[in-house]
């Protein structure tokens, strides 16, 4: 993959950002990953360009200075969150890390720094928890939604407990009507790569289908596609959910509190939540979120997967999607 440099960025910078980001490709990072590594270290290196700077050479002095621009940054006419900033942070981590093993830095200061500076977005010492709407909620947030697309996409979130990347990559032959499940793409996160999905939820993807029949490119496989035909993005996709959410109260734009947002990643909150109180045992839920199995007693536990759907059937919340 090519990655022209920007504008009001040094060649030197950008090469040194152009070969950490191969070496992501190389380790089958994904490319959600890379992607959004590459925004926040370009946006950090045209910051420091402008002061003569390089992201190459770092010193505590250098490190409070982007602490110090991310703070007064603002997206949407909003200062950046917390854990926006944490995520510039761990970028530039990465990136030290990779020029610390080829022996192109002398050490990485990062690490110290955020303990120092950032440690309240680490201790999370807030209590924030993430939105958790009940079973009736997810009903009026899905049958409220007009736009099919959206509706479909609020469905497969809450049914399936996909992540905002899995659900972008899926294409429309992924589905296996027949099982009643989805077939997603390998993604470093998650090891099974089998979702199941309900009656409802076949009869609203079924219906998106027939609309997304008018108006999709020659060729394109994605099964969720945006007004030009094509696969949709993520911050299309995010717009949708909160969008939808707040429109019948279930999202709050202007508090800071984590717990008055509700954003696609709540889907899969609300997923595993009802899953559980309905029941299921943990190590099906865990299969069904795609979880990595850490003990030696969960990697040799093969799990049923016919066994797993029927469970799955009898928990996932009806919503009467209409």
């Amino acid at each position: 993959m090519k990655y022209p440099r920007p504008e009001n960025v040094t060649e030197t910078d950008w090469n040194a950002i152009t070969e950490f980001l191969y070496d992501l490709e190389l380790k089958g990072s994904s490319p959600e990953t890379i992607r959004s590594y590459k925004s926040n270290l370009r946006t950090i290196t045209k910051h420091l360009n402008k002061s003569q700077l390089s992201i190459i050479t770092q010193d505590p002095e250098t490190l409070l200075q982007i602490l110090s621009y991310l703070r007064q940054k603002t997206w949407r006419g909003k200062p950046l969150g917390m854990k926006t900033i944490e995520n510039y942070f761990h970028a530039l981590s990465s990136f030290n890390e990779y020029h610390l093993f080829y022996g192109k830095i002398s050490g990485n200061l990062v690490p110290s720094f955020t303990k120092r500076y950032l440690k309240q977005y680490k201790k999370n010492g807030n209590g924030a928890k993430r939105k958790l709407i009940s079973v009736e909620e997810m009903a009026l947030l899905i049958n409220s939604t007009i736009p099919v697309v959206e509706k479909a996409i609020i469905t497969v979130f809450a049914k399936t407990g996909v992540r905002r990347g899995e659900l972008i990559s899926m294409d429309v032959e992924d589905i296996d009507w027949h099982h009643g499940r989805i077939k997603l793409k390998p993604k470093n996160k998650r090891s099974n790569l089998d979702v199941y999905f309900d009656q409802e939820t076949a009869l609203i993807l079924q219906r998106w289908l027939r609309v997304r029949d008018g108006y999709v490119v020659d060729g394109e496989k994605a099964l969720f596609i945006g007004d030009k035909g094509c696969r949709i993005g993520r911050n299309i996709v995010y717009k949708m959910v909160v969008g939808n959410a707040a429109r019948v109260g279930l999202h709050d734009s202007v508090s800071d509190r984590l717990e008055d947002h509700f954003s696609p990643h709540c889907g899969r909150h609300w997923f595993t939540t009802h899953l559980r109180r309905a029941g299921m045992p943990r190590e099906f839920i865990q299969e069904l979120r795609g979880d990595s199995r850490r003990d030696a007693i969960d990697i040799y536990d093969h799990i049923d997967h016919d066994e797993l759907r029927r469970a799955y059937l009898e928990a996932i919340p009806r919503l009467g999607i209409a």
